[in-house]
């Protein structure tokens, strides 16, 4: 119950940070829009976790497949977020 009152509190800061980095014109779009897909992350990881404790009865880390699933989104973000700042230095170093 706890690990989900910190949970929710983290987007706070998380959403504070999208919104000054969406208003600095020098970010990258490519890695804000991997950032803003963390959210989608957090999206889906929400209720596919209640899911996994609903019909298996257990975490959501437990079910692989859904567990997968959930975590290729945040893959999928990252690798925004890193191709977003490459394409910003070999920019910047030419």
């Amino acid at each position: 119950m706890l690990t989900n009152s910190f949970f929710a509190l983290s987007l706070l800061p998380y959403l504070g940070f999208l919104f000054f980095l969406t208003r600095n014109p020098r970010t990258p779009r490519l890695a804000l829009i991997g950032f803003y897909s963390t959210l989608v992350f957090v999206a889906v990881t929400i209720p596919a976790g209640l899911y996994a404790q609903h019909a298996y009865g257990t975490s959501l880390a437990n079910v692989d497949t859904l567990h997968g699933g959930a975590e290729a989104f945040l893959t999928v973000a990252n690798i925004l977020v890193a191709l977003g700042f490459r394409r910003a230095v070999k920019e910047a170093s030419k």
